[in-house]
C-alpha cells in the first residue's frame, strides 16, 4: 500500500507540474492606466461606497510600488530571491517551533510555495499536500523568474471581501491603482495575506495593528527601515473606506449604469457618481428593517424603499438583511405579489371613471365565469361578509369582494392602462384577480406607483443618479427628475384622503397615533397564503414601502399580514425619517365638493338622516338627491278652528 500512494503522488504530482507549466502567465486582462474606481456619495456628498469592475485586472510588478514589495518579502519571505522554491531554513526553524509547541502547524512556506498552494493545491496541512507543493514550488523556479513568480502572487493572492488580486484590493479599499499607493497602505496590505478574513482593512482595528506592527518591525530588523520611519508609518493607515455603505442602492446603480452605457462603464470606471441617497435616512431604514423582521422570525428576509414623491429620488433602499452588491436585491429586483396593495390604483381609477368614494356596493360575494364552465368567487380576507358599505369603506376594510366588482365594471384592459400610466407594467390576461394584486411587482416599481397619489397626480419615476461626472473627460452629467402627470389631482387628493382611513379605522389602524401627528395615507396588502407581508405609505414629503416574506414563498400563517408585520417597520422609520421635516397636509384642489351626506345610501343627507358625514367629490360627481330613507319630516300643522 505505502509504494501505491507513493505512485498515487507521483502522478498527482505530475499532473500539477503540467497544469503549471501550461499555465498562462498573465490569466487576466492587464489592468488600464491612469483608470481610477467608480464612486459614490450621498445627496450631502458623503461617502457611500465603490463600484467595481466585475473583471479582474492583471498589474505588472512594474506598477507594485517597490515598498509594497519589500514589505511583502519582509514578512512572508524574505529570502525569496536566494532560495530555489523552498527555503530550507525557514523549514527547520518552523520545525523546531513546532516541536516546541507539541503541535504541527502550516510555516516555513515560501511566496512561490504560497502560490502554488493557491493555485492548484488545497488548503489542508497534510503532508501529502506539503511534498507536492514544495515539488511543484521547485519546479515552478525553473519554468519562470523571481520577478514573474512575484508578480504572479500579487496578482493571485487573495485580500479579503471578494477582492482577488492586489488591483481589486486597492481599488476596494483605498479607491487606487497599485502604483498610487502610499508606503501606510502598502504596510496594511503586506500584512493581509497571512490571515485575509482577520487582517484586511476592513477588520477589527486591533487585529490589523498588531499585523501592520508585524510588518513594520521585519522592515526595520532587515534594515528596510529605519526607526524613525517606523514611527511615522505606525499612524499612515490611509483612508480605508470599503466597499460601500447601501450595497443594494450601490447595485441599482451599478444596474442602471450598465443600462445607460453598457458593461465597459463599469470595467473602464473613472466616475464620480452623485446620489438622491441620505445616509441618514439609509440607516435608520436598515434599523428599522432588521428590528422588524427579526421581531417576526430570525430568518425572514424584507426590503425597504424610501422616495421623494415630487422628485422620485430614492432617498433610501434596503435590498434585504444580507448586505452585499451580488446578494438578491429585494427592493428593486425581486418580483412578488403586492396583495391588496394593489387596490389603490383601482379606487383612483374608479374615480377618474365617475364613480365617487360615497357609491355603494354589495359585500355580497359574486361567482364569475372563468370559462370552460369553471367559476371564480372570490371572498374576503377573513371571509367576513361588511353588507352593502360605501367605496370608502371598502377600501379601508380591503373588501377584495368591492374590488373586484369595481374592477369589473371598470374594465380590466382600462386599468391595465391607467396602472401602465402610473409606472406599473401589469398583465391583462391576470383577468379581475388583477384586484387583488396577484401579478407580479418590484417593491420600487410598486411605491413609484403610488407618486401620482402623493404628488397631485404626477408620477416621478424612481431616480438613484442625479449627476455623473467623468473624471477622464472631465465633463458633468445631470439626470432631472422625470415627471409625467398621469391623474387629476383631484381623484389624486380624493384617493389620498380615502387612505387616509386605513390608518384609522382600516386594516393598519395599529397606526391611528402616528396618523394623529402627521396627515398621511396608506395600504397594507397580504397575499394568498399569508405568504408576502407589504404595506406602502406616505405624507406630502415622503413615500416609502416595506415588504416582508420569504425569498422562496411559505405561508406564515393567518397574523403574517401587511397590518401586522410590514405597517410597524414602516411606522417606526417614519417617525425617525419625519424628525427633521415640517409636518405639513396634503394641498386641496380648489375645486373639490364637499357634501354632506348620508352614509347609509352615499345621498344627501337629510335632517332625518341620524348618520351624516362629510364626503369629497371630484367636481360633476357630488350627489345631487336627497337620501330616500329619511324624507325630513314635515312641520306639524296648526289644528283647524
Amino acid at each position: 500500500m505505502p509504494a501505491l500512494h507513493f505512485r498515487l503522488s507521483a502522478i498527482l504530482v505530475a499532473a500539477g507540474l503540467a497544469a503549471a507549466a501550461q499555465e498562462p502567465f498573465a490569466t487576466c486582462p492587464q489592468l488600464p492606466r491612469g483608470v481610477g474606481p467608480i464612486t459614490v456619495v450621498d445627496s450631502q456628498g458623503r461617502y457611500v461606497g465603490r463600484i467595481l469592475p466585475q473583471k479582474r485586472y492583471w498589474v505588472t510588478l512594474d506598477r507594485i510600488p517597490v515598498f509594497l514589495q519589500r514589505a511583502l518579502l519582509a514578512v512572508e519571505d524574505a529570502r525569496f530571491y536566494e532560495h530555489g522554491g523552498i527555503d530550507v531554513r525557514s523549514i527547520a526553524r518552523a520545525f523546531v517551533k513546532d516541536v516546541a509547541k507539541g503541535r504541527a502547524a502550516e510555516g516555513g512556506s515560501t511566496i512561490t510555495q504560497q502560490l502554488i498552494k493557491n493555485k492548484f493545491l488545497s488548503a489542508e496541512p497534510t503532508l501529502d499536500r506539503k511534498v507536492k507543493e514544495a515539488r511543484m514550488a521547485m519546479d515552478f523556479e525553473t519554468k519562470y523568474t523571481k520577478n514573474q513568480i512575484l508578480e504572479m502572487y500579487f496578482n493571485e493572492i487573495y485580500y479579503g471581501n471578494g477582492a482577488q488580486g492586489l488591483a481589486q484590493a486597492a481599488r476596494l479599499y483605498f479607491g487606487k491603482s497599485p502604483e498610487e499607493l502610499t508606503e501606510g497602505e502598502c504596510v496594511t496590505l503586506a500584512g493581509i495575506p497571512k490571515n485575509p478574513g482577520k487582517y484586511n482593512p476592513l477588520g477589527k482595528v486591533q487585529d490589523i495593528a498588531l499585523r501592520r506592527e508585524v510588518v513594520l518591525k521585519r522592515l526595520e530588523d532587515l534594515h528596510q527601515i529605519t526607526p524613525q520611519q517606523k514611527a511615522a508609518l505606525r499612524s499612515q493607515w490611509g483612508a480605508v473606506q470599503g466597499p460601500g455603505r447601501a450595497p443594494h442602492y450601490l447595485a441599482q446603480i451599478r444596474a442602471t449604469l450598465v443600462k445607460l452605457y453598457g458593461q465597459d462603464a463599469l470595467e473602464m470606471g473613472g466616475l464620480d457618481i452623485t446620489a438622491p441617497l441620505d445616509l441618514d435616512l439609509q440607516k435608520a431604514a436598515e434599523e428599522a428593517l432588521r428590528a422588524g423582521v427579526r421581531r417576526v422570525s430570525p430568518d425572514l428576509q424584507g426590503a425597504l424603499v424610501c422616495l421623494d414623491p415630487a422628485t422620485g429620488d430614492v432617498l433610501a433602499a434596503v435590498g434585504g438583511l444580507d448586505g452585499n452588491q451580488n446578494s438578491l436585491n429585494r427592493a428593486f429586483a425581486s418580483q412578488r405579489q403586492p396583495g391588496s396593495a394593489i387596490k389603490p390604483l383601482i379606487y383612483a381609477d374608479a374615480l377618474e371613471k365617475g364613480l365617487t368614494a360615497s357609491s355603494i356596493w354589495s359585500d355580497e360575494p359574486v361567482a364569475y365565469d372563468r370559462g370552460g364552465g369553471a367559476t371564480w368567487k372570490p371572498l374576503n380576507y377573513g371571509r367576513e361578509r361588511l353588507g352593502d358599505i360605501t367605496m370608502r369603506e371598502a377600501l379601508a376594510h380591503s373588501s377584495n369582494v368591492v374590488t373586484v366588482k369595481i374592477l369589473d365594471q371598470i374594465g380590466v384592459p382600462d386599468f391595465v392602462d391607467f396602472a401602465g400610466r402610473m409606472g406599473l407594467a401589469l398583465r391583462a390576461q391576470n383577468g379581475l384577480s388583477l384586484a387583488l394584486g396577484t401579478d407580479e411587482v418590484t417593491l420600487k416599481d410598486l411605491v413609484q406607483a403610488y407618486t401620482p397619489l402623493a404628488a397631485a397626480g404626477v408620477r416621478a419615476e424612481a431616480r438613484t443618479i442625479t449627476r455623473i461626472h467623468d473624471r477622464r473627460r472631465d465633463v458633468w452629467t445631470e439626470f432631472p427628475p422625470a415627471l409625467a402627470p398621469v391623474l387629476s389631482p383631484e381623484a389624486a387628493y380624493v384617493t389620498t384622503n380615502m387612505l387616509g382611513d386605513v390608518l384609522t379605522y382600516g386594516t393598519a389602524k395599529s397606526l391611528q397615533p402616528f396618523s394623529r401627528e402627521h396627515p398621511c395615507a396608506g395600504k397594507t396588502g397580504t397575499t394568498d397564503n399569508y405568504q408576502d407581508a407589504w404595506f406602502v405609505g406616505y405624507t406630502p414629503n415622503l413615500i416609502t414601502g416595506v415588504w416582508v416574506g420569504y425569498d422562496r414563498p411559505r405561508s406564515l400563517g393567518r397574523g403574517f399580514t401587511g397590518g401586522a408585520v410590514a405597517a410597524p417597520i414602516w411606522a417606526r422609520f417614519m417617525e425617525k425619517a419625519l424628525e427633521p421635516r415640517p409636518v405639513l397636509d396634503f394641498p386641496r384642489p380648489e375645486d373639490i365638493v364637499t357634501a354632506t351626506i348620508d352614509p347609509a345610501t352615499g345621498l344627501l343627507a337629510t335632517p332625518a338622516c341620524p348618520r351624516k358625514a362629510e364626503e369629497l367629490y371630484l367636481p360633476g360627481t357630488e350627489p345631487d338627491q336627497p337620501c330616500p330613507l329619511h324624507p325630513p319630516q314635515e312641520a306639524p300643522q296648526p289644528p283647524v278652528p
